[in-house]
Formats: C-alpha cells, structure tokens, sequence
C-alpha cells in the first residue's frame, strides 16, 4: 500500500476540510518563541486555499490533561498563522462546540479557521478507544474530508491522527509527504559516506536508533548526556556526570557489533566539564578519558564536548554526502556550553548531499543559535516520530493513511 495524498480526495472546491497540523510550538507569556511548525503547515493550508477549500485547522499544544487551560490556548497560533497567510484566519474558542460549529459554518471558499486545543477534550489521548472513538466522530461533524500533516504525532494513536482518518476520506499532506521522503531516503538509499550525530540526554532514548542503523551507516557520533555512559563501558570515570548505569552492557555490546560491522562510532576525546549545572558555572576543558582529573574532580559535570572533539565531529560531518543529526552535543541552553551543538549545526550546512537536523531539540537548539530553515536539507517538525521511524517502528498515524 501506498501513502494517500492530496489528489486522491478528488476536487476540494467547497468541501470543509480538517487539516490535522502539528502546531505544538513553544510560548513563553503568551508570546510564540519559535514559529517553525506553524511555517512548516502552510504548503499544505496555502494548497487547499488554493483550491477554494473550507480550512479548518486543528491541532494539540502542550499538555493539558483533557480540560481547557488557557495556557495552552491556540490562539497566539491563530494569529500568527493569519500573519504568515496573509489572511483573516478565524478562531474558534473550543474544539467541537457551539463556537467551533459556528466558526465552520460562516466559512467561505479558501477561508480558514483554527478551533481550540484538541486536548482540552480528553477523548483525544484517551487510551480507551471507544472514547477516542466517540470524539473522533464529534470532530468528524465539522468536516467532509480529512488532511493528516501533523507529523510530530503520527507515532501517536490518538483520536485525531488515528480514528478522524477511518471516520472521513482522508489523506497526507504535502509536510507529511516530504517527511517520509527524507525519511525513506535516509533508510533506503542513502548516499555515503553516511553519518548518524546522535546527542541528547540520554542512551535509552536513542537504543533503537543505534540498533537500526548500526546495518545502515558508515560512522555514528556521540555526544550530547549520553556521551558519558559510551566512557564509561570503556571503562572511564565520568564524574557527576548524566550516566545511565543500566545501559553500560548494552553499550558495549553496540560498540561490539559496530566493530564487527566495520561501522565507526566516534566518542568524544575532550569535554567540557563545569563545577555544577547552571549556566555560569566555573568549567574548563578536558580530556575525555580525565573527567575527575579537572579542577571539580568526582563532583565535575560533563556540559559540552570539547572544542577538538567539535572539529573533528565537523570535518566528519563535512565529509559526508548523508547525515542525520538528533541532539544537542551539550546544554545548548546555556551560551558557555553551546560550542560543540554550533559546530555540528555549521558543519550541516556544508554538507554536500543531504544534511537533516532530526526535530525536536535539535531543531530549537538550531534556531536559538542563529541559523535559519534553509540553511540545512530538512529540519524534520516531529523528533519522536522520526526517531520511531528511523527504529523501524510501525506508526499509527501514518499506516491509516495506507503507508506499509
């Protein structure tokens, strides 16, 4: 079976049709900090304008636990998406109510409307499916066809992504069709060298990724939090370092079978290693392999890999014709410990071939460091679901849309 897309819906001249984006975009005082999901939905919203459809956009923000919470409200989204159309775009002040249905119903051709949070309604994330069921047939009254393009929750079976999709004709859209190309390129045919950075706090979040790609790749680095506990199955001290102690086996038995395979992974030769985790932490750098030799001794955390690891993971980078990129090298967050997550970000926009920054953290982390969208090959919007994906995983969201 083959991905629906948005031609197989026919003419959608005059239909009312649900897009289900991802708008989950981070607020600080009500102010959007980083619009670059809400950038990403408007090929698809700007196609169905286009076509004269009747736009009704929904999609989740935050974690509202199934009731209304006004911070977690859509509608600086709302607003900001009526800036980027460059066109009135209504708001509707609850999902599927009486403001919703009055919202869809004064719609006109090519106009367009956002309802409220889809988790205000518990019935979206229920784990009973006769209750997600239930709210997926309210939602299904506000439209005749279905447009699936939020692609961070397609690993999600939610009432939304899953059940709307077998209620009304339905397909992907024009994001979740580029994502799944870029995704297919980097597990089918991948130019080589292929090179897999992978950074973020923690090893368990990335063991499917490395067993899945281990057959796949040329070279892996590490670094990011789950550095430390590649050191220490070699045997090092990592200080006050993060350390996930129940994975040291496992790790080791990933640089076994990458040896094996002929398959490079790269671990860090310095790090930058602070007297505590704040942001104006005395720290200096050292070698790898002395973490509890620096100035901080056992108590000394690791925050960054150091300024030659940063060089040689970039002239890697630049080296390669594919690279996929999920992490931060180190607390980006703060400007003392941001030089190596840079570095890499640098390096993949000089990669010659196909550079993607794999969503989430790295994808903010890019942003706040200066760069722009267009710099890299792809900024994926979902860093779960890619994740999932790139760990072979089945993704609801995507198979009742006819991907297998």
């Amino acid at each position: 079976m083959t991905l629906r897309t948005l031609d197989s819906l026919g003419s959608l001249e005059g239909k009312r049709v649900i897009v289900r984006c991802d708008l989950n975009v981070p607020l600080k005082d009500g102010v959007i900090t980083d619009d670059g999901r809400v950038r990403a939905s408007l090929p698809t919203l700007n196609a169905l304008i286009n076509e004269g459809a009747r736009v009704i956009v929904c999609s989740h923000l935050g974690r509202p636990d199934g009731a209304p919470d006004p911070q977690y409200s859509l509608e600086p989204v709302a607003m900001r998406l009526a800036e980027l159309l460059d066109q009135p775009v209504a708001f509707a002040s609850d999902t599927v109510g009486e403001s919703a249905s009055a919202a869809v119903a004064a719609l006109e051709n090519g106009e367009v409307v956002v309802v409220e949070n889809l988790r205000f309604n518990a019935g979206e994330t229920s784990k009973d499916d006769s209750v997600r069921k239930a709210f997926a047939g309210e939602l299904a009254e506000l439209g005749d066809a279905l447009v699936s393009d939020g692609f961070g929750v397609v690993h999600r079976k939610q009432a939304s992504v899953y059940d709307l999709a077998e209620i009304l004709p339905s397909a992907a859209g024009l994001l979740i069709a580029t994502e799944l190309d870029v995704l297919d390129r980097l597990t089918e045919t991948p130019e080589r060298p292929y090179t897999v950075v992978l950074g973020g706090s923690k090893v368990s979040d990335k063991l499917g990724v490395i067993s899945h790609l281990l057959p796949r790749v040329d070279r892996i680095l590490v670094g990011g939090g789950m550095l430390f506990t590649f050191l220490a199955a070699q045997g090092h001290a990592v200080g006050s370092s993060l350390l996930e102690k129940d994975q040291l086996d496992t790790v080791r038995g990933y640089l076994s079978e990458a040896t094996q395979r002929g398959v490079e992974i790269v671990l860090p030769t310095d790090v930058v290693v602070a007297a505590s985790f704040s942001a104006d932490a005395a720290h200096e750098t050292v070698a790898a392999d002395a973490i509890e030799e620096s100035s901080f001794g056992a108590s000394g955390i690791g925050l960054d890999i150091g300024p030659e690891t940063a060089a040689a993971f970039a002239d890697a980078i630049r080296g390669s014709k594919t690279v996929f990129w999920n992490g931060p090298m180190g607390v980006f967050e703060f400007p003392a410990f941001a030089a190596g997550t840079k570095a890499v970000a640098q390096a993949l926009t000089e990669v010659d071939g196909l550079g993607v920054v794999g969503g989430g953290d790295s994808a903010a982390a890019v942003r706040q460091l200066g760069f722009t969208d267009d710099q890299f090959g792809h900024i994926s919007t979902g860093g779960g679901a890619s994740l999932e994906f790139l760990e072979g995983k089945k993704l609801p969201g995507l198979e009742v849309l006819g991907w297998a």
